[in-house]
């Protein structure tokens, strides 16, 4: 269960390599010795980092983990680094993950937007822009549609089968009877040798007039089924209507933009709320302007114009922008709405065109199949005619006897001839019967991957929240916080409480929004399973936190993973696990190496 990596001028390592055992594995050293560069080495094999040795035209990693080996190479190429090999992973879909659920460094985009006080709804959900779930669902549509169409084949062919195996049981008695007539003609006719020839000519012209006359019918049964589906395709492509909307796309992009600004201003005015509201529910005026405070309230001068005003006055000016802001929030709805009704109408009008296209296709292949079984009639009418035309010239030919003879040969010949037809029929309706259960086993399983994705956004919103709710109930457990709790909102904001009420961000410290930054970070590692495809969590730049809660935050994350990697100084106390000696490994100069 062993992974073992091999480094070459990666990052500020010049040459090293490690193994890493399950569980705590802890990379201890001051700074310059590589620690930071060990974790951007195991990204590099991982496939979610490019970064050479500066000064260095080319670097490799090496890989070997249980299930296979692996190989990087970085090279600069006209001023840029570039990636050869097999990394650890190849998907799109999985690198993104990787890199903001697996690789916890300082650069992790989670921890730098938590430590920014930026809004998680973008950097949470960035992986779903990379699964391309418009045409994952396009995809399956076009699957369930021909599984269905599968599916309504094998059912009716099972309905078929007892009839088709009741006619093959039919023809196999008819023929064992026409043998036995045609062994007792034989025996009254004596040893005739004369009319051989005839009689088997005769046999041959009515088998091949049966013959003609069966594939008459069946041709002419062929062509009334096709001209029914023909003329059914025809009145479905008249009663087609595309639906008419104007300048859908003009409408669309016109509201999408107005859209984009609705939010733009909503979340302007929201900020200068926020701020407003929390000077004045803190009562920190002061900080921003002069008050003189007397018995009948508080006289301030505005900070943005300089006048004088009262806190009441500010207070119900702080009512009216709320007020604003509602208004805002209302016209961002009936935008979106907006938006989403014209993106219906277009799709309504793409599924039109599709129908008619295809009905237009299969329309013209019915018209060429038509065109093609009326030809074959033509000729098996001639046929007919000549075979006709034959049994009549040899029945004058031969006797009573020998015409009787020759009739029950050649329906001897006719029935086996139509036997043949009638078990590969059998066969053939066997086989497709016998895929019902699979194709509805398909069908189900095609319908249950749409549902899937068509809420797979909601979903992993939800799911997001959730374990972030979780995650961080799990924290404050742990950890002596200096906030009570934080959650994620359905806009994807974080908001942090402290004595009852809605604190600022900027008023935690340095290793509580750390602790929030792992949180959101393990709640879309939660969300979107990482832990399937990466069993290991990289961890770097936990300077901020003090000795004791530097492993309590290891041992929390040591749950959720097989193999954990992070760095150390030399004066945090021991780690439970394997740690890895960085002063083997050799080393760019203080200027060159990354800061660890």
């Amino acid at each position: 269960m062993t992974w073992a990596i091999e480094i070459e001028r990666i990052a500020g390592i010049l040459e090293g390599g490690a193994t890493i055992e399950p569980g705590p594995n802890v990379v201890r050293g001051s700074n310059w010795q590589g620690k930071s560069s060990f974790i951007e080495a195991l990204k590099t094999a991982l496939g979610a980092s490019t970064e050479l040795t500066e000064g260095a035209d080319s670097g490799s990693v090496h890989l070997e983990t249980p299930t296979g080996e692996y190989d990087v190479t970085l090279a600069r190429e006209n001023g840029a680094v570039t990636r050869h090999g097999q990394p650890y992973l190849t998907d799109e879909y999985d690198v993104i993950r990787a890199e903001l659920f697996a690789c916890l460094d300082e650069r992790n985009a989670v921890r730098r937007a938590v430590r920014a006080g930026e809004n998680l709804e973008d950097v949470l959900l960035r992986p779903l822009d990379f699964q391309n779930i418009d045409s994952q669902i396009e995809s399956l549509q076009r699957e369930r549609e021909q599984i269905e169409s599968e599916l309504t084949n094998a059912r009716e062919a099972k309905k078929r089968l007892p009839t088709v195996q009741e006619k093959v049981t039919r023809l196999r008695n008819e023929i064992e009877d026409l043998q036995a007539k045609r062994d007792a003609i034989d025996s009254e006719s004596g040893d005739d040798d004369s009319a051989e020839p005839a009689r088997r000519q005769l046999s041959q012209a009515r088998t091949e007039q049966n013959q003609a006359r069966n594939r008459i019918e069946r041709l002419e049964q062929s062509i009334e089924r096709t001209e029914q589906r023909l003329s059914e395709r025809r009145d479905a492509l008249d009663a087609l209507e595309i639906p008419e909307y104007d300048d859908v796309e003009d409408r669309l992009a016109e509201a999408r933009e107005a859209l984009t600004q609705v939010e733009r201003d909503a979340e302007v005015l929201q900020s200068v709320y926020s701020a407003t509201e929390m000077v004045l529910s803190e009562n920190r005026l002061d900080l921003l302007t002069d008050v003189e405070r007397d018995i009948d309230g508080d006289t301030v001068a505005c900070w943005t114009c300089g006048s004088e005003t009262t806190r009441a006055d500010l207070a119900d000016r702080l009512d009216a922008l709320g007020s604003e802001l509602t208004a805002l929030r209302a016209r961002k709805e009936s935008c979106r709405d907006t938006v989403e009704e014209l993106e219906t109408q277009r799709e309504e009008i793409s599924q039109a065109r599709r129908r008619k296209a295809d009905l237009e296709e299969e329309i013209a292949d019915l018209e060429a199949t038509l065109a093609d079984r009326r030809q074959r009639l033509d000729a098996a009418r001639d046929r007919l005619e000549q075979a006709q035309a034959d049994v009549q010239r040899l029945s004058d030919r031969v006797d009573e006897t020998v015409a009787e003879l020759s009739d029950v040969e050649s329906e001897i010949k006719y029935r086996e001839a139509e036997l043949e037809d009638t078990a590969d029929e059998l066969d053939h309706l066997e086989t497709r019967a016998a895929r019902v259960d699979a194709l509805e086993a398909d069908l189900e399983s095609v319908r249950d991957d749409l549902a899937d994705l068509r809420t797979r956004k909601d979903r992993v919103k939800r799911e997001a929240r959730d374990a972030f709710d979780t995650a961080m109930g799990d924290i404050l457990s742990r950890f002596d916080t200096g906030f009570e709790t934080a959650r994620l909102t359905p806009d994807f904001d974080i908001v942090v409480a402290r004595d009852g009420q809605e604190a600022s961000l900027d008023a935690l410290s340095e290793g509580e929004l750390e602790l929030i930054g792992f949180v959101a970070a393990l709640a879309g590692r939660r969300s979107f399973d990482i832990g399937d495809t990466v069993p290991l969590l990289l961890v770097d730049g936990l300077g901020g936190l003090d000795d004791g809660n530097l492993h309590t935050l290891i041992e929390y994350l040591r749950q959720g993973t097989e193999y954990l990697v992070f760095t150390a100084y030399p004066e945090y106390t021991a780690f439970d696990g394997r740690e890895i000696d960085p002063t083997r490994w050799t080393v760019a100069n203080e200027n060159q190496a990354s800061a660890d």
